[in-house]
């Protein structure tokens, strides 16, 4: 770790911390709670796959809908309108309509191999967005003067890097030059989560393997064409969360661990780098 003792961490001119863990646990609570109070460079992965990665293949895809009515068609065509997404730190939508749910199209599914490919796209895109972070690192100081830098890690990390190899390139990278934070949540947060998710399903990425035996063991009894793009997402939630936990837990091997209710706790800087400090004193968890 980049910081042996929290007397070392708490004292660096320059703090640099990587927090991950899955969406809804307080990632982006910190991360926002921290630039608003100011010093702090915010760098959102999520961001940075929507606008840099990811940018071309949304905005080719709203195209692709424009295209199919005749006034905006005849505008595209002679150059009269511009169609572009507006992904900001608060509003990813653009980027979860991209990745779309698979499913029956008349419910506004995606074909599954369309799906797989775009699944595919996010996965390059996520490990792209990660090893861009060390550039950040430094365009944050040498540019805008920031001494401290925040990684905000999409849900999805864990399913891109392989923490159990030592030589992992994104996990060396990232370890070389940040604090890795696993925001760890209960199994009531787990739960928690689950309602959430149920009331509202949102698009998600996926571990090719997982994806593939989680559409095999739906479509056995609901032909691919006719599935409720929802009901599957909602099938497959719970499970992913099961799926995710070890690989989070390897990931922390490499860094230090919070919970979720210490993280709910925190108001302000001050409390963050005590929190971070009683992480690294405190060492590794057991796994």
């Amino acid at each position: 770790m980049i910081y042996a003792t929290a007397k070392d961490y708490l004292a660096a001119p320059q703090k640099r911390v990587m927090l991950f863990g899955m969406s809804g646990l307080g990632k982006t609570y910190l991360s926002n709670m921290l630039r608003d109070a100011g010093g702090w460079f915010h760098y959102s992965v999520d961001y940075r796959i929507g606008t840099r990665y990811m940018n071309e293949f949304i905005a080719d895809n709203f195209k692709r809908e424009a295209m199919k009515v005749p006034l905006l068609r005849e505008l595209l065509l002679s150059d009269s309108v511009y169609i572009a997404s507006n992904i900001t730190f608060d509003n990813l939508a653009p980027l979860s309509t991209y990745l779309g749910k698979p499913g029956d199209l008349a419910r506004g599914g995606v074909a599954f191999a369309e799906y797989q490919r775009r699944q595919a796209q996010h996965a390059q895109a996520e490990v792209s967005a990660m090893l861009d972070t060390p550039r950040f690192i430094d365009r944050a100081e040498t540019i805008y003067g920031y001494q401290h830098f925040i990684c905000d890690t999409s849900g999805s990390i864990c399913e891109v890097v392989s923490p159990e190899l030592s030589d992992d390139p994104v996990m060396t990278a990232l370890s070389q030059n940040l604090l890795l934070v696993w925001i760890k949540g209960s199994d009531a947060h787990k739960a928690e989560l689950a309602r959430r998710f149920d009331r509202a399903p949102k698009p998600m990425y996926y571990n090719p393997d997982f994806l593939r035996d989680l559409w095999t063991e739906f479509t056995a009894t609901t032909p691919a064409d006719q599935v409720d793009p929802d009901a599957f997402l909602r099938f497959g939630y719970a499970r992913l969360l099961d799926h995710r936990q070890p690989r989070y837990a390897a990931m922390a091997r490499w860094g230090v661990t919070v919970t979720a209710e210490e993280v709910a706790a925190v108001r302000n800087p001050a409390d963050f780098d005590n929190l971070i400090g009683l992480a690294i004193d405190r060492g590794p968890e057991p796994f």
